[in-house]
């Protein structure tokens, strides 16, 4: 059971795509103007991805190993068009403003890693685990980065849907967020509280382990 839950839970922080990794960062900063985007272009991977690696762990004994790359990027890409289909047939708004980044799903780095590096060697409730928990953590950081990108360039939450809010006046918002630099500059700051706090952990845990070194030294 602990397995299954670390398998799960890798994508949140330890092993997170986005801020540990740093893979994906391509449609990451270009999609995170709005929490609509973020929300639409996470739940989009996910779902490319956890279909991928259902497939690809199923059949993963019978894809010849000499062709096993173009032979991914066939099932991701069949996965990644129904998504296209479905978000331009029933969520037109949400089509238009992802873009290019949508079809680039099928090179993604984080779907092509995952497949490769996991789907391909483990069993099939193991992939849909991993899909899962680096789908989840994904979208989370996309949905952060989209809310403090768009509260700060824009003064809104939600835009371009019915649940829009306005919570800061315009006259008040920062418009580099709207830009490409704001998203760096967000990320850069996501990734530095992450890896600060990472680092502080391990400072802990070290200490903690020489202060257990030296009570047992004392106690013989």
């Amino acid at each position: 059971m602990k397995k299954k839950l670390a398998i799960f839970t890798n994508g949140f922080i330890r092993e997170n795509p986005l801020i540990v990794l740093n893979i994906g960062l391509c449609s990451a900063l270009g999609v995170t103007t709005s929490v609509f985007n973020g929300l639409g272009m996470g739940l989009g991977m996910t779902f490319v991805l956890v279909m991928s690696e259902i497939v690809i762990s199923i059949f993963r004994k019978l894809i010849p190993q000499a062709i096993r790359l173009p032979i991914f990027i066939i099932i991701i890409a069949a996965f990644t068009t129904i998504v296209q289909l479905v978000l331009q047939a029933y969520v037109q708004n949400l089509y238009d403003a992802l873009g290019v980044f949508l079809p680039l799903i099928v090179v993604n780095c984080i779907i092509m890693g995952r497949v490769e590096a996991f789907a391909s060697k483990n069993s099939t409730p193991d992939s849909i685990l991993d899909a899962l928990g680096m789908g989840i953590g994904y979208t989370m950081v996309l949905v952060l980065i989209s809310l403090i990108r768009e509260l700060l360039g824009g003064g809104t939450i939600m835009a371009g849907t019915s649940l829009k809010l306005e919570l800061i006046p315009q006259q008040f918002t920062i418009g580099v967020f709207n830009s490409a630099p704001g998203g760096f500059i967000v990320f850069g700051c996501l990734a530095a509280i992450v890896q600060g706090s990472k680092a502080a952990y391990t400072r802990r845990k070290e200490k903690k382990q020489k202060e257990t070194v030296k009570e047992v030294a004392k106690d013989e």
